[in-house]
């Protein structure tokens, strides 16, 4: 009978040891926030924008720019390790958002 109860207890303290050490599996998930701006090439970018960011932000450079359905232009400039985003229209007028 001892021989029964010390093979269960071994039996079962072996399965938990088990499970306790079953590697842990890391799960990442990214979400994306879509703005309604599509990223368009530098060379897309009207020239009364480039303009426009030359006046207004001396000595910096533009690095990204995106586009929305309204003609309105997102862009990413950066000065040094600093980076800024503005928003213009077609016509190189600064938005406020």
């Amino acid at each position: 009978m001892k021989k029964l109860i010390l093979s269960a207890a071994i039996v079962l303290g072996s399965l938990s040891v088990n499970a306790a050490i079953l590697p842990a599996i890391s799960i990442s998930q990214s979400v994306l926030a879509q703005d309604g701006y599509t990223e368009v090439a530098l060379d897309a970018v009207p020239a009364a924008v480039k303009s426009t960011v030359e006046k207004s932000f001396p000595n910096t450079k533009l690095e990204k720019a995106y586009k929305n359905d309204k003609n309105e232009y997102k862009l990413e400039i950066s000065s040094g390790d600093k980076k800024y985003t503005i928003f213009t229209d077609a016509s190189g007028n600064i938005i406020k958002k």
